[in-house]
């Protein structure tokens, strides 16, 4: 489901050039970004790069890109 938002020319400018950057499209930014700043308000004390390995784990497991950890080798 995709609705209208109003945003300020700010966040649209900075989503934009953020959105070149990381080769997505302006909606995907956004997403992105909404994302982040949930989980960083359900979680404060963690730091960014936590949460964006927390994703990044998320959808490797989503890929199938998982090994299993053998421990004590």
């Amino acid at each position: 489901m995709s609705i209208a938002v109003k945003l300020s020319e700010d966040v649209v400018k900075s989503a934009r050039i953020q959105a070149r950057i990381d080769h997505r499209s302006l909606g995907s930014q956004l997403s992105y970004w909404a994302k982040v700043g949930k989980m960083a308000e359900e979680n404060p004390d963690l730091p960014f790069y936590f949460i964006r390995e927390v994703m990044l784990s998320h959808e490797e497991a989503e890929a199938g890109l998982l090994e299993p950890y053998t421990f004590g080798t």
